[in-house]
């Protein structure tokens, strides 16, 4: 016999946009499941530096753009959420650092205190006297400026444990290659997604799908027989180094180019050790680079930029990542998350970590325009069906001696 799960929405994919998604809906009140053909946050959510972005670094041409404007209010969501106070419970995530610093080498001190003093910027970029420096930067070695951004950086992995706390029974591991198949109606509008284990078939109904996939949904939108939206991949090539310097950074390394020159941030690792993520121009312009290479040229940018730190008995590693987003021309960044209606389904991409909330309001809006209403879910549960597991950290694997 096939069962049949209904639900009001399911959701097709369990990173960072589709967790938020799942956690409020179900808050909401809708019947909402998630699939997941992996773990829970392992892809770009994860492979991100867990930074709530609120736009500044955008900002470095002189001007604030659209892109900077609509991720401005983003910190704020994503903090009173962290502090009990917002529209989902992240009491319980991880804060790595309440706050970025941008920091300037030596030599372009003025031009970044003239930007960073604008009337623009003013009350979300603050100076930071010799007095308040952090550990990290607190020596007569460092001759640069540094400013303090409205910028948490969270634990991924704790992000998405919140965000599934008591709602497990309604997550689904699913494998598009073996059992999982999508079901479509001649008009290419979803019948369902079906789930056959041997001799236990399970089919999903929804009266809304929504894909949150990130990378995967290309191959879903395939799957769907759509040729649009259309995705774009820009990828990165990101540095790590394990080490046995004290002092964590979470700071963006900025000089004349409009692209940040380095983007570091630090992880706590399970030997007591930090582990440095490196990102921003190091990242894009070393996509071209191999693993050696580009490890060389970082281990010669932190001695330039960061002499004072010894890291000596250093592991390190490279990780490539792809940015799944919706196709712009010149492959140019977007500038708001993305969601688009398509029959009885959304195809959507965040573009970025700090934008799930902007998502999930797109998202919902599109629901209360079709008629979707939340009208309880108590007892809804997805019985007898595998779990997806959570993500491990990024590092796992990557690094050598």
């Amino acid at each position: 016999m096939k069962r049949v799960i209904t639900a009001d929405v399911t959701i097709i994919g369990g990173g960072i946009a589709g967790l938020w998604l799942f956690r409020r809906l179900n808050n909401m009140g809708y019947k909402a499941l998630l699939l997941e053909n992996e773990t829970l946050g392992g892809g770009q959510t994860v492979k991100s530096q867990g930074i709530i972005h609120g736009g500044i670094k955008y900002a470095l041409s002189g001007n604030l753009t659209k892109a900077s404007e609509c991720i401005a209010g983003m910190p704020a969501r994503w903090l009173s959420s962290m502090q009990g106070e917002g529209e989902l419970d992240l009491t319980s995530v991880k804060v790595l650092s309440d706050h970025q610093f941008m920091w300037t080498p030596g030599g372009f001190g003025s031009r970044m205190a003239a930007f960073f003093g604008s009337k623009a910027l003013r009350g979300r970029v603050d100076p930071v006297s010799k007095s308040e420096l952090p550990e990290a930067f607190n020596t007569s070695a460092f001759k640069g400026k540094l400013y303090k951004l409205n910028e948490s950086v969270v634990d991924i992995e704790s992000v998405v444990r919140a965000l599934i706390d008591g709602l497990e029974d309604r997550l689904i591991k699913v494998d598009w290659e073996n059992d999982t198949t999508l079901k479509l109606n001649d008009d290419k509008s979803i019948v369902g997604i079906e789930i056959a284990r041997g001799d236990d078939h399970c089919l999903i109904e929804a009266r809304n799908f929504v894909f949150t996939a990130g990378e995967g949904t290309g191959d879903l939108l395939d799957r769907w027989g759509l040729e649009s939206p259309k995705m774009q991949l820009r990828p990165l090539h990101m540095v790590m180094v394990e080490h046995d310097y004290p002092h964590p950074v979470y700071a963006h390394c900025v000089s004349t180019d409009i692209v940040p020159r380095l983007t570091l941030t630090s992880h706590p690792s399970e030997n007591g050790r930090w582990v440095w993520y490196m990102g921003a121009d190091l990242a894009e312009s070393g996509v071209k680079r191999d693993p050696k290479d580009l490890i060389e040229k970082a281990k010669k940018e932190l001695k330039k930029l960061m002499p004072w730190v010894d890291l000596g008995g250093a592991r390190w590693g490279t990780l490539r990542v792809n940015r799944a987003e919706p196709k712009q021309n010149k492959l140019l960044r977007p500038d708001a998350a993305y969601c688009k209606v398509i029959k009885n389904g959304m195809v959507t991409w965040p573009t970025k970590l700090a934008l799930a909330p902007n998502l999930s309001d797109e998202v919902i809006k599109n629901l209360e325009e079709q008629g979707i209403k939340p009208e309880g879910n108590e007892g809804f549960v997805a019985e007898n069906l595998p779990r997806p597991e959570v993500t491990r950290p990024f590092w796992e694997g990557h690094l050598e001696d």
